[in-house]
């Protein structure tokens, strides 16, 4: 006999999406789905305009990722041109870019998990959310607050506006950073260090609490996937691409240019959301992981000295020096990334030059396709234009963060699932690990409004012949 769990919609995550569980006879399950019902259509609607329009364009993805979109296209500009921005510009670039993962990482702390991580997966759901969080912890909500106005700080004094900054574009950026908002930067930065220390001590100091959290969210061998540096330093810009297995073995380090030699894209019919996968592997056993843990399993060394002191820590957590395998570390990986960006942002302001004035170079259409790789909050983000002579798109291909994650959210989903449900009943704490082991991925789906509190949710233990063995329902 066939049962199953819907979850719809997921909470506490960026877009809109739902799980279902397929329960067996033994009441255990069978298989589990992350669904994303959403459609947005860049890839389509963006064919015929310019590529000298994308990065604009492009940044509309997400409201929470902008930054990410705008640099993966505009990277695909500079290669439409033939050009190298001037070095001035790449550095603004970067600068733009650690503060969007400062922002979006602060964001996915102690916003959408922290209720989880500090209130308890079994605490009360109607407190068990942001404003529950500001009712118990005020200081630790308000310094997340903080943190993620740092970045979002950032992130305005370089492009004009927090989101959607119509900043960088193919040649480099549009305006120079002024003196006056390099000072800015530099002293809101002590504040900003505080705070990144404090949630380490956070997360650190709750995991006794997560053990059983820890062996079953999505805790399984991969590949992982990322960008480093020449030297295999930690990187979110440029570099090389990096694949490692599940032992620690690099199967690929190439340049970015050639990723489809080594990645493609399968659909599933129940899902918007592609499934990108490792092609010398095939389908689906090709299944690799990116954003903070991949990033920090692939790379040899951060390169600053607060995140390498924490990258020791973190590594410990991998078995006989294999990679870090559980999917729960992402929120250590994140909060590492967190003081790396931190350090690379104070590091790169003592450039006396980088007030300087050149922060562009010009040119006409000198390729017909444009590839722009950079490393997203969530994970790589791939741009890839044709264009013809004029520089109008011919197609646009763009594969996402989170939907190189799919595979491994669905096994994720699978695994919590087999270890808390009984195919009986259905405990709200159940729900909620099975939605915590999503938001450890930090899924940004599209950029999409959220309820302030409880969301709504609707889930049912459906028998073959259509009766509800159990149901629960948020309003």
């Amino acid at each position: 006999m066939t049962r199953t769990v819907v979850i719809d919609p997921v909470t506490r995550i960026e877009g809109h999406a739902k799980i279902s569980l397929y329960l067996g006879d033994d009441g255990k399950v069978a298989d589990a789905r992350f669904h994303v019902v959403e459609f947005r259509g860049f890839e389509k609607f963006c064919v015929g305009r310019t590529f000298w329009e994308m990065p604009g364009i492009t940044a509309r993805v997400c409201g929470i990722c902008p930054v990410s979109h705008i640099l993966a296209s505009a990277k695909a500009g500079d290669d439409v041109l033939g050009i190298r921005i001037p070095p001035r510009a790449e550095k603004l670039r970067r600068l733009m870019n650690w503060g969007q993962l400062v922002q979006s990482h602060a964001l996915s702390f102690f916003h959408l998990s922290a209720p989880d991580l500090l209130l308890g997966m079994d605490s009360d759901p109607a407190k068990r959310n942001i404003m529950g969080l500001i009712q118990a912890r005020p200081n630790i909500a308000r310094s997340g607050i903080r943190l993620r106005e740092f970045g979002q700080k950032v992130i305005r004094l370089l492009g004009g506006r927090s989101v959607h900054p119509a900043w960088a574009v193919p040649g480099g950026v549009r305006e120079p950073l002024t003196a006056e908002a390099r000072s800015q930067i530099k002293r809101m930065l002590p504040e900003a260090f505080d705070i990144a220390e404090l949630a380490l001590d956070l997360l650190k100091d709750s995991y006794d609490q997560f053990n059983g959290e820890i062996e079953h969210y999505g805790d399984f061998p991969s590949l992982y996937m990322g960008l480093v540096t020449r030297d295999g330093g930690l990187e979110h810009y440029d570099g090389m691409l990096r694949v490692v297995d599940a032992e620690g073995r690099v199967l690929e380090n190439a340049d970015t240019l050639t990723y489809r030699d080594f990645i493609d894209e399968a659909v599933e019919p129940w899902t918007y959301l592609k499934a990108p996968y490792y092609k010398p592997h095939g389908y689906p056993d090709g299944m690799y992981r990116v954003g903070p843990l991949a990033r920090l399993n692939v790379c040899d060394y951060a390169g600053t000295p607060r995140a390498d002191r924490e990258l020791r820590q973190f590594r410990r957590h991998g078995q006989r020096g294999k990679p870090v395998s559980g999917s729960f570390h992402y929120h250590y990986a994140r909060l590492i990334e967190i003081m790396f960006c931190l350090e690379k942002i104070e590091e790169t302001l003592e450039d006396e030059s980088l007030t300087g004035a050149h922060v562009r170079n010009h040119a006409e259409v000198n390729e017909r396709t444009g590839i722009g790789v950079s490393e997203a909050p969530r994970g790589t983000l791939f741009h890839e234009y044709k264009v013809d002579r004029q520089g109008i798109l011919q197609s646009v291909n763009m594969i996402i963060a989170t939907g190189q994650n799919n595979l491994a959210m669905n096994k994720t989903v699978q695994q919590i699932a087999r270890a808390y449900i009984d195919g009986e009943t259905i405990e709200e704490g159940v729900l909620n690990r099975i939605e915590h082991g999503i938001r450890l991925y930090d899924p940004c789906l599209s950029c999409s409004t959220h309820a302030v509190g409880q969301m709504p949710l609707h889930v049912q233990l459906i028998a073959p012949d259509g009766a509800i063995v159990d149901e629960r329902v948020r309003d």
